[in-house]
């Protein structure tokens, strides 16, 4: 594909010649995929079906499931299917379609993460005033907000990487990533990818700093709380979800400003899965499952199931 401007498909990451271990591939990501799928399907529908869950916060963890069902559902289907089937390509625009869907389901994500840091930050810190400040209108524009941002933000990555001449088309990872996509360039990157990637570092850093703001004055006012009890629960909480946040940034941001080489590496690979696929099986654990309403709802349906 040397010395060519266009190309009809890309090649993806193999992860191995040796047919058995593509088949193990196959088998790992499926059970990666299965597990996340039915975590991420249980927090939605008992949300979506069961009225003691019809309340803000459950509704910002059912859109947050929403989301990181679609960012696997984008990325490893096809990866896994290509492990079956022994091939690596993927189409033009079976790219296009995967590097969009994917930055905005990312985007929308990690808005979310900062919306429901706020949600916390008023639940804990001013509970007389949560009703009233986080009512119904006040949530369903801010999902609105959230989803339309993400898909602003994936509509115009999109547009800035593929308007770039390709001279090649071997991708050293198993998706269509941004820093793999760039690095096939002719030309370098343009200016509007330039200003899109500057703009997201600066959004992400903005949303990471409220994020950690907040729960800082989250802990502060635990700290407060009389009982030992209640300090626990508030701050087994509220640190899980800080973490699960934090490695999802710093992975992600190594990941897209590390120097890019030409041969795919086992770090490459590493950080791709700790920010792309981790994340969306964590958050239904950590913040879902973890929690009592919910965890009653799923047995109660266990129970009569």
């Amino acid at each position: 594909m040397e010395n060519q401007t266009t190309v009809p498909y890309f090649l993806l990451l193999e992860f191995s010649e040796n047919r058995h271990l593509q088949i193990l591939h196959f088998f790992l990501f499926f059970l990666l995929y299965l597990t996340t799928v039915t975590a991420n399907l249980l927090i939605i529908s008992a949300v979506a079906f069961d009225h003691q869950l019809h309340s803000p916060m459950y509704f910002f963890l059912m859109n947050l499931a929403l989301q990181d069902l679609g960012i696997v559902s984008v990325i490893v289907p096809k990866s896994m299917t290509n492990s079956l089937m022994d091939t690596r390509q993927i189409s033009y625009f079976g790219c296009v379609a995967q590097y969009f869907l994917f930055l905005s389901f990312g985007a929308s994500d990690f808005s979310l993460l900062t919306v429901m840091a706020y949600d916390r930050y008023v639940a804990i810190c001013h509970p007389l005033h949560y009703e009233m400040v986080m009512n119904w209108k006040y949530c369903t524009e801010i999902i609105i907000l959230v989803w339309v941002t993400g898909l602003l933000y994936g509509m115009l990555h999109t547009t800035g990487t593929f308007s770039i001449l390709f001279c090649s088309n071997i991708i050293n990872q198993f998706f269509c990533e941004i820093p793999q996509l760039i690095k096939l360039s002719c030309s370098g990157i343009n200016l509007l990818e330039v200003g899109i990637l500057v703009a997201s570092v600066i959004a992400a850093i903005g949303c990471f700093t409220f994020i950690l703001v907040s729960y800082a004055v989250i802990f502060k006012t635990v700290l407060r709380i009389p009982s030992e009890k209640g300090r626990q629960k508030a701050l087994s909480t509220c640190i899980p979800h800080l973490t699960v946040v934090s490695m999802l940034l710093l992975s992600g941001c190594f990941a897209y400003l590390r120097p890019s080489s030409n041969i795919a590496s086992s770090l490459d690979i590493g950080l791709t899965v700790l920010y792309a696929l981790l994340p969306p099986l964590f958050n239904p654990i950590i913040y879902s499952m973890r929690n009592k309403n919910i965890k009653y709802v799923l047995s109660q349906w266990w129970r009569f199931s």
